[in-house]
């Protein structure tokens, strides 16, 4: 689905702007995904599984996101450059079509600049859109402190654990969260 655009200033008073992706952002998508991936490991990507983003399979991914039903993706734009992006999505399967999925990721450089704040309220806003929908949900890692402060601030609450969910690089294993928001 087309999202609106939304001008916001960040903490340090640059310019950003959240919006749905367009083609020309492909090369600065793929550029951010690799980044983020090689900067955390609380993301579920690692720098390996970039290899199969290709330029011809992202301008197909954003053509499929920005004209579906049940699904938002924003990306944050910041003086020319992707700085994150989120998204919301939700099934049309009757059963759990009152619940939609968030994911979020954002460059590091850009950690604490109110960015994931603006993200998530303007994911709330198009979620609380759609009939029926009654809740959000999310995951993150264990050891994710930024992103459980930013979770909770929003509203999230957990509400399960997957044990040993993810093997770190190290071939340490970590918990899995599940956190959950009521809409409405």
């Amino acid at each position: 689905m087309l999202t609106r655009e939304v001008p916001f200033l960040l903490k340090d008073g640059r310019k950003a702007l959240l919006r749905s992706p367009r083609q020309e952002d492909v090369p600065g998508l793929l550029d951010y995904l690799v980044k983020s991936a090689e900067e955390s490991e609380f993301i579920l990507r690692g720098p390996e599984d970039c290899k199969k983003y290709t330029p011809e399979n992202e301008a197909k991914w954003i053509e499929n996101m920005n004209a579906a039903e049940n699904a938002a993706t924003l990306v944050c734009q910041v003086e020319g450059k992707i700085a994150g992006n989120c998204e919301v999505s939700r099934s049309n399967m009757a059963k759990i079509r009152h619940r939609a999925s968030v994911g979020i990721a954002l460059l590091k450089e850009f950690w604490g600049q109110g960015i994931g704040t603006a993200m998530f309220q303007e994911l709330i806003r198009i979620a609380e859109g759609w009939q029926g929908l009654t809740q959000l949900e999310l995951e993150f890692l264990e050891g994710n402190l930024r992103a459980r402060a930013l979770y909770e601030k929003m509203g999230f609450r957990i509400v399960g654990v997957r044990p040993d969910a993810f093997r770190l690089k190290d071939g340490s294993l970590c918990n899995e969260y599940i956190m959950i928001r009521k809409i409405g």
